[in-house]
């Protein structure tokens, strides 16, 4: 639409121009309407009348006395208050709830019985820091205990006073006759590991009245309900009925041991409790557990009613432990890009492939009773002496786990010629023995590596086991922690010379009509099942992908090197890849350690005592740990038991 000027009114040519330049809205009703102002116009005023503000707030405050700015700061603060008042969101009223509020119900534990039971189970180890907790030492990673301790409070199986069953707090098993049989470090595993303790029963307790008693007359149990007693404990209830199988060793029984009161099979009082089957009618432990604790940790099986003597620590007569490596261990070179192949080496074995029968030979000097001082790491803390250990059984196994995708490392272009044709294959070091040192598992298997290598003869570990010409051990590397198991507990009766586990255990699956707990929906084998497939599928994408790898490009035999190739010795340790360690140094001739007397006699002068004689007096008795007591040898052993 173009404008003419009006005749009634003359304008410049200026003027004329800027009309011409204004911007008019014209409607179809002939109304006129402000125009739309764009971003950058509403912005530039928004700018404009922000900047007009701030210099009508620009005041000089500097003659103002200080009752006129403490006024001013206060109006400010009134001001910036009722701004965000004014932004916060009304939350909508909350909709009126018909349903009666759900109240906790007191959990009352003198109402429940007791009875003492064992658990078999079984765990991966990778993602825990080993299986005992230690109070106070925060780690990234949950110990097994701690998984253990939540879901037996979860399940109320256990009531320590003061915790609530979701948040059980700090692991304390006072009350609960809580043992384990092995210790294993952080990323060790564990397929037959055993814990006992006392746990809440289904079966009723004696409904006998109380006779009255005068004052003086103690009540022999403790448990007395009528005056102030901590009930908050899984230990024996009074008029409580549990079944316990003989003792193991009923030599080493004290003859002051307290003994049950009598129980008369007719007596009414009784006849709820007694009419009782105790592995039918009380809880399902081993399904019960296992939806509460992770997928990693898995109960096994329990035993209803274990010996009167029994511990899960001391009843153990022989420990059993897997540590599983492979043939060749780590990823060989081929023969002609190999330098240890050009003739100036003499040993026998190439490199990433162990001598089997060489390990075997060695393996079978660790059999019998031998000091193991250089076969384990030495805690001055625990000021042992003794490092006497019973070694039952050794033997190197080949496990049934072939893998196709590895064939070519038993291929002529990698063996070189004249050497025999070493299929993959998965192996396992086998090690029975009465009890063990911290780390001894994984020092003794270090040694065993080396000697497969070739770098070292089997006699290696009959020098080391010589104490008396080599007190003080080489300072050499134990082998990863990730492929060590411990396989078994075995708990023999006294005198069995054959070591036959005396235990009846009741397995998952085995009790009458309870076939779904094993093999039904989120059974025990369907979580393991899990566990296996995640792990297999993993195994086939990479075994697939290595041999895939190795497939492409030329044949290795057309390979070429450098003139000079690195000579740094690989040295293979039960981790995924070898250490070079440059020129290798003999174990005999590495850097000793100090004697133990002497690491033991620091360590007690380090904690404020005076010798280390008197820290195994004074200190053990701060710890409650009783010394006076004297304990059969095996006791002794068993005390510093863990699985390394």
């Amino acid at each position: 639409m173009k404008l003419s000027p009006s005749p009634l009114y003359r304008v410049g040519k200026d003027e004329w121009t800027k009309i011409q330049n204004t911007r008019f809205h014209v409607t179809t009703g002939a109304h006129w309407r402000k125009p739309k102002q764009s971003i950058n116009e509403r912005g530039a005023k928004e700018r404009f009348l922000k900047s007009k503000d701030e210099m009508a707030e620009k005041v000089d405050y500097s003659a103002w006395s200080n009752e006129r700015l403490i006024a001013r700061v206060s109006q400010l603060e009134s001001e910036l208050k009722s701004k965000n008042e004014s932004l916060v969101i009304q939350q909508a009223p909350e909709k009126k709830s018909w349903k009666k509020p759900r109240t906790e119900r007191v959990f009352d534990p003198s109402k429940y019985n007791t009875r003492h039971v064992a658990f078999k189970l079984a765990y991966l180890g990778k993602k825990y820091n080993g299986f005992e907790h230690h109070t106070g030492h925060g780690k990234p990673l949950p110990t097994i205990e701690e998984e253990l301790w939540k879901a037996l409070n979860k399940a109320r199986l256990i009531f320590p006073k003061g915790t609530h069953p979701l948040q059980p707090g700090e692991v304390n098993w006072e009350g609960t006759d809580y043992s384990k049989c092995g210790r294993t470090d952080k990323g060790v595993s564990a397929f037959g590991q055993v814990i006992s303790l006392r746990v809440r029963s289904n079966r009723p307790l004696a409904k006998r009245k109380e006779v009255p008693t005068s004052t003086n007359e103690a009540d022999n149990d403790g448990l007395d309900m009528t005056g102030d007693v901590d009930m908050f404990n899984t230990l024996p209830r009074k008029n409580g009925i549990e079944l316990g199988s003989p003792a193991l060793a009923p030599s080493r029984q004290s003859p002051n041991r307290q003994r049950p009161s009598s129980l008369l099979i007719d007596d009414p009082d009784f006849a709820e409790s007694l009419d009782f089957d105790p592995v039918a009618d009380d809880l399902p432990y081993c399904s019960l557990l296992n939806r509460l604790l992770p997928p990693e940790i898995r109960i096994l099986a329990w035993s209803p009613y274990p010996p009167v003597d029994f511990s899960a620590r001391f009843s153990c007569r022989e420990r059993r432990y897997k540590y599983f490596f492979t043939n060749p261990c780590f990823s060989p070179m081929p023969h002609n890009l190999d330098p240890e192949c050009d003739g100036s080496s003499n040993k026998k074995m190439k490199d990433g492939y162990l001598d089997l029968e060489a390990m075997r030979e060695a393996a079978k000097l660790f059999e019998g009773t031998h000091d193991f001082r250089n076969f384990c790491k030495v805690d001055p803390a625990k000021q042992i002496t003794n490092f006497e250990r019973r070694m039952f059984y050794t033997e190197i196994k080949e496990e049934d786990d072939g893998n196709p995708s590895l064939r070519w490392t038993s291929s002529g272009d990698f063996l070189g010629p004249g050497r025999a044709q070493t299929p993959y294959k998965t192996l396992s070091f086998n090690l029975h023995g009465s009890a063990f040192l911290w780390h001894q598992v994984r020092c003794m298997v270090a040694v065993l590596f080396l000697v497969g290598q070739g770098l070292e003869p089997p006699s290696i570990v009959s020098e080391l086991l010589d104490v008396e010409n080599n007190p003080c051990r080489p300072i050499y590397e134990m082998a990863d922690d990730a492929p060590l198991v411990l396989w078994d507990c075995i708990f023999p009766k006294e005198g069995d010379a054959d070591r036959k586990d005396a235990m009846h255990w009741v397995y998952v699956g085995d009790e009458a009509q309870k076939g779904d707990d094993k093999y039904g929906p989120s059974g025990l084998m369907d979580t393991v099942w899990g566990l296996w497939r995640e792990k297999k599928i993993d195994e086939a994408l990479a075994g697939t992908l290595l041999g895939l790898v190795q497939s492409q490009g030329s044949n290795p035999g057309e390979m070429t090197s450098k003139k000079n190739p690195s000579r740094s010795q690989r040295v293979f340790g039960g981790d995924n890849g070898p250490r070079l360690q440059g020129n290798y140094l003999p174990v005999m001739q590495k850097v000793r350690q100090d004697p133990v007397e002497v690491q033991n006699e620091r360590y007690a002068q380090r904690k404020g005592f005076e010798s280390s004689a008197e820290m195994k007096i004074l200190g053990f008795r701060r710890m409650n740990i009783p010394v006076a007591q004297e304990a059969p040898e095996t006791d002794v052993a068993a005390q510093a038991t863990v699985s390394s």
